[in-house]
């Protein structure tokens, strides 16, 4: 069984862990719940296995890099991080509830890297500019960022959605309306705001060794790259925005529309660029 094959399986895995998050968000089942904390632990250990399999499968080729160069095998890195946090946030809080709102992304993300048609899977050379150990650092320290934020953005829809049935319920005088397990609106604030600063700090020290990174490929720390300019764009999303909840006591709704903002620029910072905006970062995919 080669990586390609092993990290399709863990596709499924991620989605059953999903199936059974969302089967205990919605029938308060207990076993779904452990179920589905069991199968993450399965899926980062597949995950992990398959990218430690494809870092094999490039030494057997005579080639030899750390497998975090293209699309596909960032994607895989992303939705190793997302669900290797995502089980940390669960042991702190003891909120089973959370992972139907964070685990899918695990899902989206495998599921696009195993199945899009978009970019290859195949192991190749790298081209000179990839061949640098401040490329590691650098995919490292953003994917650690983006899992971040993809959890923030996880918080941001949960904290909406609470709202939205909580404001439901009281028209409608229906006691139980947003009853979200046993997490209150303020601790879902707190868990967005904790993963925006978190992903914060790991943004910038990706920019950081990106720059770097730039400077020994290219012989220039900054070049307004459309990559370069959108990560910037990004950083500045979540510091306005973290500025604003230090200053202004920015918090709840308005910190959740954030989230998915945010996110929102994160996703074009990684995914839209490489294929709508030409510039030294178009070899990602």
């Amino acid at each position: 069984m080669d990586s390609s094959t092993f990290l399709g399986t863990t596709t499924f895995i991620y989605l059953a862990a999903t199936f059974f998050y969302v089967a205990y968000a919605i029938f308060r089942v207990e076993w779904a719940g452990v179920a589905g904390t069991v199968s993450v632990w399965i899926g980062i250990f597949a995950n992990s296995v398959g990218i430690g399999l494809r870092w094999m499968e490039t030494h057997q080729q005579g080639i030899g890099y750390v497998p975090l160069s293209n699309m596909y095998e960032s994607l895989v890195f992303f939705a190793l991080c997302i669900a290797a946090l995502y089980l940390v946030i669960e042991s702190k809080y003891k909120a089973k509830i959370l992972g139907s709102y964070i685990v899918p992304f695990t899902f989206l993300a495998m599921a696009y890297a195993s199945y899009s048609a978009e970019f290859g899977k195949d192991i190749k050379p790298l081209l000179p500019a990839l061949q640098s150990n401040w490329l590691v650092a650098h995919v490292i320290t953003c994917f650690i960022g983006y899992a971040a934020f993809a959890i923030s953005c996880g918080m941001g829809i949960f904290y909406l959605g609470k709202v939205y049935l909580q404001s439901s319920s009281a028209a409608s005088n229906h006691p139980d309306g947003g009853n979200s397990g046993t997490l209150t609106l303020q601790a879902i604030d707190t868990i967005n705001h904790k993963m925006m600063m978190f992903g914060f700090i790991w943004l910038t020290a990706g920019i950081v060794t990106g720059a770097i990174w730039a400077n020994s490929a290219w012989g220039t720390y900054w070049s307004w790259d459309p990559k370069e300019t959108w990560s910037l764009i990004t950083w500045f999303v979540y510091a306005l925005a973290l500025h604003a909840r230090f200053t202004r006591g920015w918090n709840g709704t308005r910190m959740s529309v954030v989230a998915l903002v945010g996110f929102i620029s994160v996703v074009f910072t990684y995914y839209g660029v490489n294929f709508l905006l030409s510039g030294l970062h178009s070899y990602g995919g």
